[in-house]
């Protein structure tokens, strides 16, 4: 099996609006400056024991919500980052966007509407560059897809 790098996992951003509940077709690649993305998922669960069996609660994930935290080099003019960045002083619906991740090895994607927040764009000691991070948390479970190579 190969070991694929983490590099080769896309993610790409677009502006979300209002009413309109499929994203457009042109994304912006979130890569420029970012030096990690982390999964920031987080899973609610409920534990519930049986008499079928011994007793032992068993663990069911009730909710997923996934979400990624990229960081890096805040670079104003990259158009993705700069999206991000004019997000930061909104709220409620200003901070939605359309949110694609693609596997490392290019065959699937997971789409859907997200929301950012704790927005970095700018920040950091005196003397060393600019950061920039984020939160990318999906409103509901993505839509999931085989990606059609191309040609």
């Amino acid at each position: 099996m190969q070991k694929l790098k983490n590099a080769m996992r896309q993610h790409h951003i677009q502006e979300y609006v209002p009413g309109e509940e499929t994203p457009g077709t042109e994304w912006l690649e979130l890569a420029e400056g970012i030096s990690s993305i982390g999964d920031d998922t987080q899973e609610a669960t409920e534990e519930t024991a049986y008499y079928k069996g011994d007793g032992t609660p068993e663990t069911e994930i009730i909710s997923v919500a996934g979400a990624y935290t990229p960081e890096g080099h805040f670079y104003s003019e990259d158009p993705a980052q700069a999206l991000i960045a004019g997000k930061k002083y909104k709220t409620g619906v200003g901070r939605k966007i359309w949110h694609k991740v693609t596997s490392s090895d290019g065959k699937k994607e997971w789409v859907g509407r997200a929301t950012i927040s704790s927005i970095v764009a700018g920040a950091g000691d005196a003397s060393a560059y600019e950061t920039f991070s984020c939160n990318i948390r999906f409103d509901h479970l993505p839509t999931e897809r085989n990606v059609v190579p191309e040609g």
